[in-house]
């Protein structure tokens, strides 16, 4: 009997919510814009609906290098000095200055596009240490058949890009493989801080059928710069942020990423309750989304097909 009760009573408590201890999630981010903050949001969403909640069991403390690499190390240092029970660096130049801060804190990267290239990891399915998290690696293929789709004559792709960022170099490697597979030239064209990003848009006009930016924080920071260009000159331009068609570009197939987020803050709740970290594969993020804006491809010269607009997620008029 006692040990029917016994057993009766672990079913109950096992049914019953868990309180969670109180611990510390440090994130940081390479820069502010929307896609970052999205993963920033995405990741306190995800703590909360497990039980973490900021200002009961959980401190979340945010901070962004305001696009800055020495702010980034900075940043590194010092939540590295300070101990958290886990730090979140949302973007690869983050991850990178995360990780070199310290070897012992549990990481969990995220909008990391190739984490090893990066040297992030070594395995993704096996990352080891004390790091993993979630790669965005852009389907470029799907990129390029979409602008092709919509620019049938496109010839010649112009590639707006930040070349000291990692992320970025590695996805030029992919976009090149895939345009030569489409009969398409890929035409680079880099800034490296967002003062130039205006130029290096122009530097593409007249040399370019279209422009592609890709998940480059640099580029996606002072997008409106590359807009105004694209506008001026007639030359359609399409990003991978999702989140950066409603500010100006024609189309995007990428990553909701709040959803990213969320995703990422479910690694981070596994680290939590006690797995090990470099024992959690690193994967890609699961979802695209379809995003197209009318008002913009009407300013570039481009007329939407039905067929692209009828699958899309999202349409900005």
């Amino acid at each position: 009997m006692r040990a029917l009760l016994f057993a009766l009573a672990a079913s109950v408590a096992a049914a019953l919510p868990v309180h969670a201890e109180n611990v510390t999630v440090d994130v940081t981010a390479i820069v502010e814009h929307p896609a970052l903050d999205a993963v920033r949001d995405g990741v306190k969403d995800a703590l909360a609906a497990a039980g973490y909640k900021e200002g009961e069991n959980l401190t979340f403390v945010y901070k962004s290098a305001q696009g800055n690499a020495a702010t980034a190390a900075q940043i590194a240092r010092q939540f590295a000095g300070e101990g958290p029970t886990v730090i979140v660096p949302i973007s690869t130049p983050s991850a990178q200055a995360v990780a070199a801060a310290t070897r012992d804190i549990p990481i969990v990267f995220s909008a990391v596009s190739d984490p090893v290239g990066a040297q992030l990891v070594k395995n993704m399915d096996k990352p080891g240490g004390n790091i993993t998290g979630l790669s965005d690696m852009s389907p470029v293929a799907e990129h390029i058949a979409l602008i092709k789709e919509i620019l049938p004559n496109v010839k010649k792709l112009g590639f707006l890009y930040n070349s000291g960022e990692a992320n970025s170099v590695s996805l030029l490697a992919a976009l090149k493989a895939e345009a030569e597979k489409a009969g398409v030239e890929v035409i680079e064209s880099a800034a490296t801080k967002t003062a130039e990003v205006q130029g290096a848009t122009r530097a593409l006009v007249g040399k370019a059928d279209a422009v592609y930016i890709p998940t480059d924080n640099t580029i996606i920071s002072a997008l409106e710069s590359a807009v105004g260009v694209a506008e001026e000159s007639k030359l359609p331009l399409f990003t991978a942020d999702t989140d950066s068609v409603a500010r100006g570009a024609i189309a995007a197939l990428g990553f909701n990423y709040y959803d990213v987020g969320k995703q990422t803050g479910d690694i981070v709740v596994r680290v939590l309750k006690g797995e090990t970290v470099g024992d959690i594969p690193a994967t890609v993020a699961k979802g695209t989304d379809l995003v197209v804006n009318k008002s913009a491809a009407t300013k570039m010269g481009v007329t939407l097909p039905e067929a692209v607009v009828a699958r899309a997620t999202k349409v900005i008029e």
